[in-house]
């Protein structure tokens, strides 16, 4: 996969849970991960490479912290739009 993309599970139609799928190879899996703001999640790929950010808390999530935790990691950041399935009204 060579484009980032945003899965988000729902119940009772607000977000419960969401995952940001960074650029990876096809076999790549989590390692270890790293807590980062409230509700985020680092996954890296055996030789350290950033591959997803779990966001266990989408009530709580905002584009700033975000925004810090993408631009740590030498990524692009994200538009109010790009996250708004889980950002919160």
């Amino acid at each position: 996969m060579s484009h980032p993309y945003l899965e988000v599970t729902f119940r009772h139609g607000r977000p419960m849970a969401a995952y940001y799928y960074l650029p990876r190879r096809p076999k790549d899996k989590s390692q270890r991960t790293r807590r980062v703001e409230p509700g985020l999640v680092i996954d890296f790929s055996p030789d350290g490479r950033p591959i997803g950010i779990e966001i266990t808390a989408p009530d709580k999530l905002t584009l700033a912290a975000f925004n810090r935790v993408l631009r740590e990691l030498g990524l692009r950041p994200l538009k109010r739009a790009d996250l708004a399935p889980v950002i919160a009204a």
